[in-house]
């Protein structure tokens, strides 16, 4: 019911005292009402404010945090980027390490069989009635069509009358692993070959058990300080 039907009907029903004093209630019921929703909104309205401001904190905070991960990010590409590199210099340098050590060895190895191919034939003669018929050398004999096998010492020699080849490797440090490898090999080029095969192996140290196993194998072995 509206306001001003109501105001007609107090006016009407009750005597002008009694409506006087009505409708000054009526009006400050009214505010109060007014006053009353005023206030919710206004609380309503704060509530909303604080809400956006701490959205817009949030926000902010989150925006900040952002662009932190994404620095961070930035800077280990970077990290990244140098890391390999180094990870790639260090690679060509122990490409080139690896290759001054390999040229280094076979600048070794290809001394001591030059020394052997000088020596060996006075060594294998007066130690074991060896005699070398031609010079030795370092060789590939052919295993298989366009297969080769790389000597390091080859020659032909005489034993008790008989025509024989000598196959040898050189090793600066002499091991039981190297005498296998080399008696594995030696086994394809026997059945190439197909005459007497006397195996040595040169180097410059041997360990104990390598000297043995030498030994036990049939194994002719020399040292160095013998090339003199």
């Amino acid at each position: 019911m509206k306001s001003r039907e109501i105001i007609k009907k107090i006016q009407e029903v009750f005597p002008p005292n009694q409506a006087k004093v009505l409708l000054e209630f009526y009006n400050l019921l009214d505010d109060i009402v007014k006053i009353s929703d005023f206030n919710e909104l206004k609380a309503i309205a704060k509530a909303l404010a604080e809400a956006q401001r701490e959205l817009a904190e949030a926000q902010k905070r989150t925006e900040q945090r952002i662009e932190e991960l994404a620095e961070a990010q930035k800077r280990t590409e970077e990290e990244l980027r140098l890391l390999t590199r180094e990870v790639h210099k260090i690679k060509v340098d122990l490409e080139n390490v690896k290759d001054q050590l390999g040229a280094l060895a076979n600048t070794v190895g290809y001394t001591l069989e030059n020394e052997a191919y000088k020596y060996l034939p006075k060594l294998l003669k007066k130690c074991f009635q060896i005699e070398v018929l031609d010079e030795l050398k370092r060789d590939f004999i052919e295993i298989a069509p366009q297969r080769f096998l790389e000597v390091n010492i080859i020659g032909k020699a005489r034993k008790n009358g008989q025509e024989v080849v000598l196959i040898g490797e050189s090793k600066v440090q002499l091991r039981i692993s190297h005498i296998k490898d080399f008696l594995k090999r030696l086994e394809k080029l026997k059945s190439i070959l197909k005459t007497e095969v006397i195996p040595l192996l040169v180097c410059h140290q041997a360990t104990p058990e390598a000297k043995k196993f030498c030994q036990d194998n049939g194994v002719l072995l020399f040292f160095s300080y013998q090339f003199k």
